[in-house]
């Protein structure tokens, strides 16, 4: 099998991205293809590791998220760095990034005394050795 991305498999990822429940039929519908097909093509995106996990995005009424903008030192590599974050109760994900910033991770919690210990949870990993922090106020999809 080719493991060459085409345009049905990005309107596969595209699909399952706005809602991985999709069903394939539904899917193969779409696309004009047999169930099978969009069954074996989705099999080999997570074969070639383009789809690395199925979730859920969920968003709680009273829940507060922020991201946090983080600062390395270069004598811990980001990666070391960004496994022990993401490791933290409250880390939804953790983004290695160019620019001012080595790392971005986005907190949730119940209110702003939760994402303080988080953010304070951040600042006490070795190699950190500066954050900045906004409040998500809105998401759009």
């Amino acid at each position: 099998m080719s493991s060459k991305i085409d345009s049905n498999d990005l309107k596969i990822l595209e699909t399952l991205k706005r809602n991985a429940r999709t069903p394939y039929t539904l899917i193969a519908k779409d696309l004009k293809i047999s169930e099978a097909a969009v069954r074996k093509r989705i099999e080999k995106l997570i074969r070639l590791g383009v789809i690395k996990r199925f979730t859920i995005d969920y968003e709680l009424e009273n829940e507060i998220k922020a991201i946090v903008m983080i600062k390395s030192t270069p004598q811990i590599s980001t990666p070391e760095i960004s496994k022990k974050i993401v490791k933290i109760q409250g880390i939804e994900t953790v983004f290695e990034t160019t620019g001012d910033y080595d790392i971005i991770a986005v907190v949730r919690g119940i209110n702003i005394s939760e994402i303080n210990k988080t953010i304070d949870e951040i600042r006490s990993v070795q190699g950190v050795v500066g954050t900045t922090s906004t409040i998500i106020l809105r998401t759009w999809y």
